[in-house]
């Protein structure tokens, strides 16, 4: 480092990073739309006023944005094997356990402990995107979101969507795509 270039003790270090956390949360941005920003990908960012009480968190939201349900995509955390695994189906569908497991080349599929996906995540139930999250999960999207243009999913809180299409959605979630929806 040259003896004129400035440099940055740990206190003003942190101060650095305490003030880009700052500008994030005051900027709106969700973990998910910081990384499609990060990452250049081109995206509609959708919102909606949720219901709390509504029982089907991708229902509401394709009702709301008049989206048909195939193309609204709802963020599923299993365990596989032991491992946290993540399944990105439509809402018009269920996950099927037994293909998710085989997608990844596990035996065993189980709906994860909803407190140990949101901790995993960083993100609430109903909210979960498979975007940004605080750790990169094993992620398998189902085939179908191959037949459309563009798909919606969480945007990282309830009440919000975003819409990009499916090639990027798994690029940017390093995923594989299988059926492992079952209509």
């Amino acid at each position: 480092m040259a003896a004129d270039e400035p440099q940055l003790t740990r206190g003003a270090l942190a101060l650095a990073k305490n003030a880009a956390k700052k500008a994030k949360k005051h900027s709106g941005g969700t973990p998910a739309t910081v990384a499609l920003t990060a990452a250049g990908t081109p995206f509609t960012l959708h919102a909606y006023d949720h219901d709390p009480a509504t029982p089907s968190y991708g229902e509401e939201a394709a009702e709301a944005l008049g989206v048909s349900p195939d193309r609204v995509f709802k963020t599923l955390v299993a365990d596989v094997d032991g491992a946290l695994t993540v399944a990105v189906v439509p809402v018009a569908g269920r996950l099927d356990l037994k293909a998710l497991a085989a997608a990844v080349g596990g035996k065993r599929a189980a709906m994860a402990d909803p407190t140990a996906a949101e901790r995993t995540t960083g993100y609430v139930r109903g909210g979960i995107s498979p975007l940004g999250q605080r750790r990169l999960l094993p992620t398998v999207v189902d085939a179908s979101a191959s037949e459309h243009e563009t798909v919606c999913v969480s945007a990282g809180r309830r009440g919000l969507e975003v819409e990009l299409s499916p090639t990027d959605l798994v690029a940017l979630t390093s995923a594989t795509l299988s059926r492992i929806a079952r209509v």
